[in-house]
């Protein structure tokens, strides 16, 4: 008789050394395997250093402002080292929602009335341990402007945060109408071309601390928000100095270039589902005056802003809304520093698009262009999760801004 008792630990003992065998040598073992993935790895390698990390390019209407940032600045000046596993302009934009950490904020609320009878949510975070700024009447102000759907949470902001209480400043953060949780008490969000509650956010941060110095940094609608503030403003603002990250500058390039198959299934389903969302939580007061079962239907942006935005603020067809929301038409106007950051591949910012000439035209002006970084990706090193490049900039600037001002304040 032939016994049927088998030992099970000594058979998946064997089985597991024959399969590394197995692998071991089918792989490595003749040399060949480990060859072919040395070569790949060296062939990407060199591609990545060759095509991929580049020294981003500086441009300015004006050498005072040049040297300046290059003096302040060094990251305008340093080699750009996109995430060598995630460097495409797509992959960073989708995952850098999910890869960055979300550092701990403990925020302020503070509801300010509009002239409409609307509200608008600021999020202060006071920063009362900062040690270079002990006297809250002087400390610095920083206004961080979220992006189109963005609050104070997302993580781009919280970064910025971060940031700004490791130099010693106080934060608050604008929350565009009715996407952070608080009531819409008047038929009436926001958009990109109308600044009515951005100066007035402007003006209550200004007289809730007359002593301080107030910058402000825009993230996508948000910078394009303050550029549209400061062509209509000119000099006539306290703030210091601006700077504003992936903001798209023509609208209606920007809309084509999210209407093309793969960035619609990608973003702009997504996001006009986001904003369809935030209209259906205030549906009881939205409703009286718009046709809120159609703007339900809409599949795109553009749709939505045919349906909803350009009718809310009063233009007469949504081409007249998003030739007014480009802040390329008012670059020319701008008389505070600004300093903006676009990634050559940006699909929501194409490069075509990125003003190059008005920029040049403006000693106000700063442009920086990195060849990869998508919308606001940016993202750097093996596992980004602390921070990017984009906070680096961000972070060199308001430093600059704030403690060397003063040799900004003619540019001409």
């Amino acid at each position: 008789m032939i016994s049927l008792d088998f030992n099970l630990n000594v058979l998946t003992r064997d089985l597991s050394h024959y399969l590394e065998n197995q692998v071991r040598v089918g792989l490595f073992g003749s040399g060949v395997g480990l060859s072919l993935v040395l070569g790949f790895s060296a062939a990407y390698t060199c591609y990545y250093l060759i095509s991929v990390a580049k020294k981003p390019q500086l441009i300015s209407g004006g050498k005072k402002f040049y040297q300046f940032l290059r003096e302040q600045c060094p990251v305008v000046s340093e080699t750009y080292y996109p995430t060598f596993w995630c460097w495409e302009s797509r992959i960073q934009t989708l995952l850098r929602p999910f890869v960055t950490a979300k550092p701990g904020v403990v925020y302020r609320n503070e509801l300010i009335k509009a002239a409409d009878g609307g509200q608008i949510s600021l999020d202060w975070f006071d920063n009362d341990d900062s040690l270079p700024h002990p006297d809250p009447a002087t400390r610095p102000t920083v206004l961080l402007l979220p992006g189109l759907t963005g609050t104070s949470r997302e993580s781009y902001i919280l970064h910025m945060v971060q940031q700004s209480r490791d130099l010693g400043y106080r934060c608050v953060v604008f929350n565009n109408r009715g996407v952070s949780g608080e009531t819409l008490l008047t038929p009436r969000t926001y958009c990109a071309a109308n600044t009515e509650d951005l100066e007035t956010v402007i003006g209550h941060i200004q007289r809730t601390n007359e002593a301080a110095p107030i910058m402000a940094a825009g993230v996508s609608m948000g910078g394009m928000m303050l550029a549209n503030y400061l062509g209509r403003k000119g000099r006539e603002t306290c703030l210091k100095g601006v700077v504003v990250f992936s903001a798209g500058w023509d609208v209606f390039e920007c809309t084509a270039s999210l209407e093309k198959p793969l960035d619609r299934f990608l973003f702009n389903s997504y996001l006009t589902s986001c904003l369809q969302a935030s209209v259906h939580r205030h549906r009881p007061v939205l409703e009286k005056c718009y046709d809120i079962d159609h703007v339900m239907k809409a599949k795109t942006i553009r749709e939505f802003d045919e349906r909803f935005t350009s009718i809310m603020f009063g233009y007469p067809t949504n081409d007249d809304y998003y030739h007014d929301a480009s802040p390329v038409h008012r670059l020319k106007s701008v008389q505070v520093p600004m300093l903006c950051l676009n990634a050559a591949d940006d699909v929501f910012s194409p490069s075509h698009a990125i003003p190059v000439e008005a920029v040049k035209q403006n000693p106000n002006l700063a442009l920086l262009i990195t060849c990869h970084g998508g919308h606001i990706g940016f993202l750097e090193g093996l596992w980004p999760r602390q921070s990017t490049y984009m906070d680096r900039v961000f972070k060199q600037f308001a430093k600059a801004v704030i403690e060397q001002g003063g040799r900004l304040q003619d540019l001409s």
